[in-house]
């Protein structure tokens, strides 16, 4: 049986800059960033702090410009970039703020996208797809196009497709900002489910307060740093003005 690493995502003095000369702006200024497997962690922060490129380094969709990333053990810049591709689509599911959902399929297709990617039968990926909309309360939506859905419908589209393959780390970047507090707590207890299980984990960025409740650990951005993380969240301390 295949030891699990004892950190999911290890992040050591990440610096990541874009531009250069008098253009050059610098985003992240030296991050140390830890998650554990069966860990949900949260990271919050002012807009512009860094939050959305921290997430964007971790999950190899940017290459760090200093530092070094690390997930299960695996520093995925030193892999070739072909085995980078395949890192991430046996690994990774990334929930994008802006859904980025392929308007020519459906909404269970959209879902199957790494299932098929991956080598899946159709009919196979689709049934899986189409359980886990059910789970997220799109039973009746499963064959509509990304057009005749809501924000919070493609959202959740969104996310199961991040979770489809049931990837080792799932990275969300602000998935309930467009749920109601019912529909986001329903995604909350779905990504919960995820993380809480010895090999996987979870990062959220979020401004939303109202679904603090749920993380393990809340890792506080400000600047391009990680200016402090707290384990649990006090019920009373926690307000939208620290997000």
């Amino acid at each position: 049986m295949t030891a699990v690493p004892e950190l999911a995502v290890r992040c050591a003095g990440v610096e990541k800059h874009f531009g250069d000369g008098d253009a050059r702006v610098q985003v992240l200024r030296g991050v140390d960033f830890t998650v554990k497997p069966g860990q949900l962690s949260f990271l919050v922060g002012p807009s512009g702090c860094g939050k959305t490129t921290l997430i964007s380094v971790i999950a190899g969709l940017l290459d760090t410009t200093a530092g070094s990333v690390e997930l299960f053990g695996q520093n995925t810049e030193r892999l070739s970039a072909e085995n980078r591709v395949l890192f991430r689509r046996r690994n990774l599911g990334f929930v994008f703020q802006q859904y980025n959902l392929l308007p020519s399929l459906t909404a269970a297709e959209n879902a199957a996208v790494p299932l098929l990617a991956a080598g899946l039968k159709r009919r196979d990926a689709l049934d899986r797809s189409r359980a886990l909309l059910v789970r997220l309360g799109l039973e009746k939506r499963m064959d509509a196009y990304p057009s005749k859905l809501s924000g919070g419908q493609q959202q959740r589209v969104a996310l199961a497709r991040a979770l489809v393959h049931e990837p080792r780390l799932i990275v969300c970047d602000e998935p309930t900002a467009a749920l109601d507090h019912a529909t986001g707590e329903a995604v909350m207890e779905l990504l919960a489910s995820s993380a809480v299980q010895p090999d996987r984990a979870v990062i959220v960025v979020t401004h939303d307060n109202r679904v603090f409740h749920f993380a393990d650990t809340i890792a506080h951005m400000d600047d391009g740093r990680i200016t402090h993380t707290s384990d649990r969240p006090p019920n009373s301390s926690f307000s939208a003005a620290h997000s």
